[in-house]
């Protein structure tokens, strides 16, 4: 991996900071695919289970599937990462975190400026009412959670298939990308929109496009520059940069 001298003077002064993240910053806790090996899950695709018709019909089967994912990620960590944007936030005056994970990482490692385009899987909501209901459990006793306001089905606040991504979240995302000066693209394959036009709104606005990821993605011919590694060891270099530069210690 190499820093250009552009992106070095750029972290020293930067002041409006936007990041995509993706999947990739996830896949360094070891956040695993929703299938596993062997079992039903296996037999399923995502489409028949992460839409509201497939919960409907069979609220069930879509709570075990969620539990089961919530299971998973009770074991799973932020990496390094992660805890370099909750640094980030702390030295950039104007920092927006944009996330298209679920699995709510980001905020577990301490960040607070978080848009969560996809939901967040632990949190659900009742959908008559639109109550959240906080510590929801699967279990025998109780396999479709219900609201206890209205005694509506409760569902997780995640988007399904189908469904409109949070105007709310996406206007201000928008907003951070056509104002920053440095955009980071971080583990996200680019394909998926409207959150793939975050950087390339960016870039277009003006800013600084970096892309840090494993592989060559749908963005890359965007970006101003590639860096190519994990960003678990990308991003603290990151911050280091932008710490020793403006004479903070970490």
């Amino acid at each position: 991996m190499t820093i250009s001298q552009t992106l070095r003077t750029l972290l020293s002064t930067v002041r409006s900071v936007c990041v995509l993240t993706g999947a990739g910053i996830s896949a360094e806790s070891g956040v695993a695919t929703f299938r596993g090996d062997g079992g039903i899950w296996n037999k399923l695709r995502p489409e028949e289970l992460a839409n509201f018709d497939a919960f409907m019909r069979n609220p069930q089967l879509v709570w075990e599937w969620y539990s089961y994912r919530r299971t998973i990620l009770q074991d799973v960590r932020p990496n390094p990462g992660h805890t370099a944007f909750v640094r980030m936030e702390q030295l950039i005056p104007d920092f927006t975190l944009v996330t298209q994970n679920v699995d709510n990482l980001h905020r577990r490692a301490g960040s607070s400026r978080v848009l969560e385009l996809h939901g967040n899987i632990e949190r659900s909501y009742c959908v008559s009412c639109g109550t959240f209901a906080n510590d929801v459990h699967v279990s025998d006793e109780v396999q479709v959670p219900r609201c206890a306001a209205c005694g509506g089905l409760i569902r997780p606040d995640v988007v399904w298939f189908g469904e409109m991504l949070p105007q709310d979240e996406l206007d201000e995302a928008h907003e951070a990308a056509g104002r920053c000066e440095l955009c980071l693209s971080v583990g996200t394959s680019g394909v998926v929109y409207p959150a793939a036009g975050i950087p390339i709104h960016a870039r277009q606005a003006g800013a600084y496009l970096v892309e840090v990821n494993t592989e060559e993605t749908d963005l890359s011919r965007h970006a101003n520059e590639l860096l190519r590694g994990a960003s678990g060891t990308i991003l603290p270099e990151l911050v280091r940069i932008m710490e020793e530069s403006r004479g903070m210690n970490a």
